[in-house]
């Protein structure tokens, strides 16, 4: 959550910094952020859950 509002808040500052419109540019870029954030947390808690999952592998 943390990430998707840090990028939610950034994206449209920048884009306007350099000349785009954030309104039709910002969405694709911020879906892609929240994404690949939530992705990875999730990978990165099962990763660090994984060993009180199955002890013997």
């Amino acid at each position: 959550m943390l990430g998707a509002g840090v990028a939610g808040v950034q994206l449209p500052m920048l884009l306007r910094r350099f000349g785009q419109d954030p309104a039709t540019a910002s969405s694709i870029i911020l879906t892609t952020v929240t994404d690949v954030v939530g992705f990875f947390s999730f990978l990165g808690i099962a990763a660090l859950c994984a060993p009180w999952l199955a002890p013997g592998l």
